[in-house]
């Protein structure tokens, strides 16, 4: 279920004993990012102030993630499993989360490939505006939209062309370049990847 203020008290909290697991996932990603514990004082302050903030068994108080180093993680979602004793956070961070430094505290794991998108997402965005010399992807978004588009039907034609000659390897290698210049596309259009994922979400309803 969605958790809200209105239906905190629905939770397990006795089950419990008054602490439930968060896990926090990127929102956008799809990355798990940390656990960490709540009770009821700091799922309404997350709820509240829309920063995910925990209760710190060691200091025995609340603490909001980030609050010494900006790493805040913002609030997008809180959902509770069908026991209704555990707790999945869906958030946006700023920085790493991890207090190593590392964007997970799972950084030693492997993570799904999709996530790879995500990722690949912010470093195209973060090169909006960049100096055309410094990178391939600041040089398209400064020949514009115009240029970038003519790509995307370039890549797609090539794409296509190595589909129908059964190349998989030069298949898979077009389809790689498709997908780069079709996301620095949306991000020149000031749209992204999850944009057009909404609309296949909304068909498959």
């Amino acid at each position: 279920m969605l958790v809200t203020l209105e239906n905190i008290q629905e939770l397990a909290w006795e089950k419990m004993d008054n602490m439930l697991p968060a896990i926090v996932q990127d929102a956008v990603s799809g990355k798990v990012l940390m656990q960490g514990y709540m009770n009821q004082e700091a799922l309404n302050t997350t709820l509240e102030q829309e920063k995910v903030t925990f209760f710190s068994r060691s200091k025995l108080r609340l603490w909001q993630k980030g609050e010494t180093s900006g790493n805040t993680l913002d609030l997008v979602s809180v959902a509770a499993d069908c026991d209704k004793d555990s707790l999945l956070v869906l958030a946006n961070p700023n920085g790493p989360t991890c207090h190593t430094g590392a964007e997970s505290c799972w950084f030693s794991g492997n993570t799904p490939s999709f996530t790879f998108l995500a990722d690949l997402e912010r470093v195209l965005a973060a090169r909006k505006g960049a100096d055309p010399e410094s990178s391939y992807t600041a040089r398209l978004y400064n020949k514009g939209i115009k240029r970038i588009a003519q790509k995307v039907g370039e890549e797609g034609v090539e794409t296509a062309l190595a589909a129908t000659v059964h190349d998989k390897e030069e298949l898979k290698n077009e389809a790689a370049d498709l997908l780069y210049h079709l996301t620095v596309l949306l991000q020149a259009s000031d749209m992204s990847l999850d944009d057009a994922l909404s609309v296949l979400r909304e068909r498959q309803k």
